[in-house]
């Protein structure tokens, strides 16, 4: 009866919609720009670790955070109730493991970068309870935003201080996050066409992404142009670009929306990778 009882009582607490995140989109926002803080601080020590896994027990506390809201809301059985309450427990301690670790190796002020996360978590909370989170770009925007200062506290625990750096690794890797955004939401509104349009037309539904994605190479090479900025950078924002041109005149029409996510995620992380080597490469880095 006890081996019954246990299989039963981890058949309800492991549940993997429930243990984690299911948005695939918002853990290149999290993991990207971690990997980016590592690279180009040139180090990985004890410091970061603490920092990185501070930051992903927040990332997944969201989870069944959001579940025991749905459940609140009578959008999920009240059977969930109990494992969102227990993995929200298991990433809060793991959590405050990560935070304790900071602290011990003096990272406390980095612990305020995580103040702006509140107000996103509390609207995004609220738009489920209401039944009203999906399709929300201006949501997920921020959120990125929000995951984006991985970056910076990652590098300034690398580093052992904060600079200028931290605060511009934050603010382009941001920039990329929303082109990647507006032009997911063109891929999936270019599902719903039923006939291919004219160039014109084309062009004028992909206005701003195409316009996002390009300002970002714009301002970036301005940078770089005036030593701000590693030299080739910009290269890095050209993959964005590249895709949103492309996808500008090549509509998703009647593609499913997961393989719309997945090439995205693609085109994200190269991003990330190339973004991270052209800042550090001796030919080309500051």
């Amino acid at each position: 009866m006890s081996v019954q009882a246990n299989t039963g009582l981890k058949s309800v607490l492991f549940q993997r919609h429930i243990a984690v995140p299911i948005e695939h989109g918002s853990w290149v926002f999290l993991l990207g720009p971690m990997m980016v803080g590592v690279v180009v601080s040139g180090v990985l020590n004890s410091a970061q670790g603490w920092v990185i896994l501070a930051a992903l027990a927040g990332f997944f506390f969201r989870q069944p955070l959001t579940i025991w809201v749905k459940v609140m809301s009578r959008r999920r059985p009240s059977k969930e109730r109990l494992p969102a309450f227990f993995w929200m427990a298991v990433y809060g301690l793991i959590g405050l493991i990560g935070v304790a670790g900071m602290l011990s190796q003096g990272l406390g002020y980095l612990v305020v970068l995580a103040l702006p996360a509140l107000p996103v978590l509390l609207w995004h909370l609220w738009l489920v309870s209401r039944r009203e989170e999906r399709r929300k770009p201006i949501v997920e925007i921020a959120g990125s935003g929000v995951l984006g200062l991985s970056a910076s506290a990652v590098y300034w625990a690398g580093i052992g201080e904060v600079n200028w750096i931290g605060w511009a690794l934050w603010l382009l890797l941001w920039l990329q996050a929303i082109g990647s955004i507006v032009y997911a939401y063109l891929r999936l509104n270019q599902r719903d066409w039923k006939n291919m349009p004219a160039m014109a037309d084309k062009v004028r539904a992909a206005f701003v992404p195409l316009l996002v994605c390009f300002g970002s190479f714009v301002l970036v090479g301005l940078l770089s142009y005036e030593g701000v900025l590693p030299s080739l950078l910009p290269l890095a924002y050209l993959i964005q670009f590249a895709e949103a041109v492309w996808g500008a005149l090549n509509p998703a029409m009647g593609v499913k929306p997961v393989v719309i996510g997945i090439r995205q995620l693609i085109v994200s992380a190269l991003f990330m990778v190339a973004f991270a080597l052209l800042w550090i490469h001796p030919t080309f880095g500051l």
